[in-house]
């Protein structure tokens, strides 16, 4: 079944057409101000680090403190709406995200960022895990459903070129300051219109999943996790002594928690949910397509700078094609291609493009044209991100129960975010390993052109990966249908 509803929140007969369309609005101004936020600071980092002297490995932890915080609750924001209601956890989130982005602004010291964008991440991490889930409730009739997905989607997967378009404006206009300061406006008038068109629910009660060994082992598994990756797995290497450690510390933290929960009377994330084919599918491939995707519009901004000289702005308008196309496919045509052809095929259709994109950028050279050799890369890396994103938000919902939407919500961003962290993570390295391997072999641009592409070749093999779990794993629309009218039929019986 594509569309889901939600006894426990919002109705389409509690809150009229015109408020839905107003709330999914709200919802998405929140999700936006979060996604940009993290390609608003990359873009700063320069000047942050001259303002308050921060060496080149201690800069990293402006970024990292943020991700080990917004992976790591996740999950467990995503059941808390559940139980606490997802407005409240939502309206929440955007209030300590608002606050600590003041903090930041104000930061004078390297302590006071660092700790203020770990309270960012928590923030994040409590406002955009329950998103999908309230959409999904907004909205559970399939046309409109796909139509607010699409507009979902673009937010979550274009944000970030949007990003470093206003992280240059703002930092070479004013100072970085502003990139933390603009977010005070929006996250006051965000908060207040939730409350008041995102009609408040009521949500499980939290003695319907007060599973407090679960939700230390998963926070804790999941911030090891991403911890893991950001930095000693990307800074020593993923055989080094301390990197083993830590992810056999993951992995224990990850079978605890699944043993607590095959056992816990109320458990903060019921196994169940990974029964649903479509749903682990979705998750797969999820990871398997930020791992690919996050990591070249990193590695292609460090192109665009290191090989073809381009400023932070220049970067930010380069990108902007993508921006563009995955805007215009995503809210005008998805909601169409979904309709006509099920969420199945637009996402094989999709990634597929995402892959020959990507396949198409290890032969930009190293004096590239941004027409012949970046333009059309980033046409196809929008016309896929476009199509396959809001298909994969629908599917990754489509078997979800009512009372488990804003867990499913979570999942789906925990398995972007730490997809995202890894494919970071093992391409930056496998990149600076390639043009080691090279550099005395050939001239330093060479060398590092060498590298990129060995990495956008290795990104375009995993985005292979996850079309090969969409055409097997998946299950066709028809027997989508079909199994929707057994279940039909077994009701009745």
């Amino acid at each position: 079944m594509y569309a889901t509803t939600d006894t426990l929140a919002t109705t389409p007969a509690a809150q009229g057409g015109r408020s839905r369309w107003l709330a999914l609005y709200t919802l998405c101004a929140g999700m936006l101000m979060i996604v940009l936020d993290v390609t608003v600071v990359n873009v700063a980092l320069p000047a942050i680090q001259d303002d308050l002297g921060f060496t080149s490995s201690s800069l990293a932890w402006v970024v990292n403190a943020y991700l080990i915080a917004f992976g790591g609750l996740l999950l467990l924001a995503g059941r808390l709406g559940d139980l606490l209601g997802r407005r409240n956890v939502f309206t929440a989130g955007l209030i300590v995200f608002t606050a600590a982005s003041m903090l930041c602004g104000l930061a004078g010291s390297q302590e006071v960022l660092v700790i203020a964008r770990f309270v960012q991440g928590v923030g994040g991490a409590l406002t955009s895990a329950v998103i999908l889930g309230m959409i999904v409730t907004l909205f559970p009739e399939p046309r409109e459903q796909a139509k607010a997905i699409g507009m979902y989607a673009f937010v979550a997967s274009a944000g970030g070129s949007i990003g470093l378009l206003t992280g240059g404006l703002l930092t070479q206009a004013i100072n970085w300051h502003w990139i933390f300061f603009i977010n005070l406006p929006i996250g006051v008038l965000t908060v207040a219109l939730a409350v008041k068109l995102i009609e408040k629910d009521k949500g499980l009660g939290i003695g319907k999943g007060t599973d407090v060994p679960g939700a230390v082992l998963i926070t804790a598994a999941l911030m090891v996790g991403v911890f893991t990756i950001v930095k000693p797995a990307a800074e020593l290497g993923w055989t080094a002594p301390q990197t083993l450690v830590l992810t056999a510390a993951t992995l224990v933290l990850l079978a605890g928690f699944i043993a607590r929960e095959a056992t816990a009377a109320n458990p903060l994330v019921p196994l169940r949910i990974f029964r649903s084919r479509t749903l682990t599918g979705a998750n797969l491939i999820q990871a398997l397509s930020s791992s690919g995707m996050f990591g070249i519009f990193f590695l292609g901004s460090l192109y665009l700078q290191r090989v073809l000289g381009y400023d932070a702005l220049e970067i930010g308008l380069a990108f902007l094609p993508t921006t563009l196309v995955m805007g215009l496919l995503s809210v005008k045509y998805s909601e169409k291609l979904v309709m006509r052809f099920g969420p199945r095929r637009p996402l094989i259709a999709g990634l597929s493009l995402i892959v020959v994109g990507l396949a198409l950028f290890t032969q930009a050279p190293v004096n590239g044209n941004y027409v012949v050799h970046i333009l059309p890369v980033l046409m196809l890396l929008g016309l896929g991100g476009g199509v396959c994103f809001p298909a994969l938000m629908g599917l990754s919902m489509a078997d979800v129960k009512p009372e488990d939407a804003g867990l499913a919500s979570g999942l789906i961003g925990t398995t972007a975010e730490v997809g995202a962290a890894l494919g970071l993570a093992v391409l930056a390295t496998l990149s600076a390993t390639r043009t080691a391997a090279v550099a005395d072999a050939k001239p330093a641009l060479d060398a590092l052109t060498d590298g990129y592409h060995f990495s956008f070749a290795v990104a375009a093999a995993i985005v292979a990966a996850a079309v090969a779990i969409a055409v097997t794993v998946m299950r066709p629309a028809k027997a989508e249908a079909v199994a929707a009218e057994d279940d039909v039929l077994l009701e009745a019986a």
